[in-house]
Formats: structure tokens, sequence, C-alpha cells
């Protein structure tokens, strides 16, 4: 862990970095959607889902709080939801839609949607274990709604954590810069620089190439080969950033094998 004690600050992505869906959204829409009388295929609520989400992500972004007028996320929800389930062939009637997306969007808080990906509880214990809190705080940046605070509860990742930042309440998505400085704000550190950060995602240009970018260190967590990513995203990033996943990350870093 030597080679992460130059960093004051340590923050993750949430979605396939620490946490992943125990299942498909098709498959948990499919299974919630019988009980309230919408039976679908899997696949096809799986190829909705997708469609929806990028859907209402291009059209209103940050679920829907950069639009205008504003959108509450709930209806965000409400609406990719209804999409999702009219498109698969079993449109959701307009008085059962309130508690059909209601349910879905309580259990989306809950471990019984998500669970850890591989390697974060112990990397996540380990960086506790080793560096003080006074020293090196240790949060989340993620395009997510407010519900990534009880998330983190539930799935009891709050214990490791100083702070989680999520795009709707400060207004700004990665990779827009902002939302690093707010980051850096919460860590509540005096004389915090961008160099003493280090941010560790999924996304080449959402989490890696965006914190590059506002000065701070990155990790990449992608199953891609490194030719893949180079050949994609361009030539920033570092062969020698890139992991599998965080069981590798945390190997590597436990060896002293990262340099930054």
């Amino acid at each position: 862990m030597r080679s992460l004690s130059r960093f004051r600050l340590i923050t993750f992505d949430v979605t396939n970095t620490l946490l992943q869906f125990r299942s498909t959204p098709g498959k948990q829409y499919g299974e919630i959607g019988a009980l309230f009388g919408a039976r679908c295929d899997n696949n096809e609520l799986a190829k909705n889902f997708k469609a929806n989400w990028y859907k209402m992500n291009r059209d209103y972004p940050n679920f829907g709080r950069d639009t205008n007028p504003q959108m509450e996320w709930q209806q965000w929800w409400r609406k990719l939801i209804a999409g999702t389930f009219s498109e698969s062939g079993a449109a959701i009637p307009d008085e059962k839609l309130h508690n059909f997306s209601n349910h879905l969007i309580e259990l989306y808080k809950t471990s019984i949607c998500w669970q850890p990906c591989n390697g974060s509880v112990e990397l996540l214990q380990q960086l506790r274990k080793e560096l003080k809190p006074e020293k090196c705080k240790l949060g989340v940046i993620a395009n997510f709604d407010p519900r990534l605070t009880t998330l983190l509860q539930n799935t009891k990742l709050d214990q490791y954590l100083d702070f989680a930042v999520n795009s709707y309440e400060v207004k700004a998505e990665k990779p827009d810069a902002q939302i690093f400085h707010k980051a850096m704000e919460k860590a509540d550190l005096e004389n915090l620089r961008p160099e003493e950060c280090l941010h560790i995602g999924d996304g080449p240009t959402t989490d890696y190439l965006a914190a590059k970018e506002v000065g701070w260190h990155s990790a990449l967590v992608h199953e891609k080969s490194y030719a893949y990513l180079v050949k994609k995203y361009g030539e920033d990033i570092d062969r020698d950033h890139v992991f599998p996943s965080l069981y590798d990350f945390h190997k590597k870093i436990t060896d002293g094998s990262v340099v930054w």
C-alpha cells in the first residue's frame, strides 16, 4: 500500500467498480413486472431498458436535473420504466404506474439488486485499516441519483467511506470537472491539491480521463484489453494504470508494482 501513501483523497465510482447488479435489469424488471401483472420477455425488457436508458440520458441529462424545467429524479425513473415496459409489449396503466415504479425505485436501494464487485470490500477494508482518516479520506463520486447514500448504507460499504457525491445533488455529472471539485470540498482537508487525489472507476471517459483532466491521478477498472482501450479512447490511457478488477488493483498495489 506504500504507493498509495502519497494520496490524501481516494475516490471510487460505484456501478461496476464497487457494486454491480445481482441480476440484469431485464430479469429484475421481469420478476417485479410479473407481480404487478405486466408479463414480458426478459430479453425484450433488457433490450428496451438499455434503449430507454440512453434515450433518457440524452433527452433528460443527470436524471432530469439538467433539463428545463427540471425533472425530479423519481419522475425520470417512472418515465424510463413506463417506456421499457410499453416497448416490451406490456404497457403499465397510469393508475398502477406510480406504485409499480416506486416499488422498483425502492428495491434498487438494497442488496436485493446489488452486490460488491470482485475485490471491492477487501480493498476498502485494507485502505481503511492502513490509511488514517485524518490523513487520507475515502469517498465516492458517481453519476447517480440521491439514493446513493442509502444504497451504500444498505450494502454496508458506508462503514469504509467518509463521504459520497452524487451527480444529481451537486448538479454536475462526470466528466464535468465540477463534480471532482465538489469531492475535494467534501474531503475537507486543508490545502488539498489535485495531484494528491486518486480516482478509480470503470469509465474510460467519465472516470479515468476525466480525473486526469482535472489534475488527479486515476486508475481504470476495465475488462477490455489495453489495445482495445487505446484504439477507442486514445493514448492518454497508461497501460500500468488499467486493471481487470479491484482484486487485481489491490494485488498490484500490495506488491508495490504500481508507480504513479
